[in-house]
């Protein structure tokens, strides 16, 4: 009786456990204003939602090292656009963050909605490859 209590309070405790992909909920779009949307807001909000999609679509494999190498694709494009004065990146967190000439600073998660940064509407002309 104990031993079936034992186990039986194993498999509970054990089905709890949440898992430990942090990824997939940050790229989750759900209930936010559509990228292409927001991308129409400005130059630099069309340059923030180009960085994110870079950073999404350079993903290729969820190990340490296909996290570091995404985030290093991601800031070398971040850097390459004309409105961006510095870049910081968080691989722990899956962000960087992006300032731009104006003054404005924010978060850049990645985007993983099919598109790569050069389809993004409102994009400056010099940001066009």
């Amino acid at each position: 009786m104990k031993r079936g209590l034992a186990t039986l309070m194993l498999v509970a405790l054990l089905g709890g456990c949440r898992a430990h992909d942090r990824y997939t909920p940050l790229v989750d779009q759900d209930g936010l204003i559509p990228a292409d949307q927001f991308a129409l807001y400005g130059h630099e909000q069309a340059q923030a939602i180009a960085i994110g999609r870079e950073f999404g679509a350079a993903l290729k494999s969820k190990s340490v090292e296909g996290f570091a190498k995404q985030t290093a694709d991601a800031v070398e494009y971040a850097r390459s656009l004309p409105d961006v004065i510095a870049v910081q990146a968080d691989t722990v967190g899956h962000l960087l963050t992006v300032t731009f000439k104006s003054g404005w600073r924010t978060a850049v998660l990645p985007i993983a909605d099919g598109k790569r940064g050069d389809e993004t509407e409102g994009l400056p002309p010099a940001a066009r490859p």
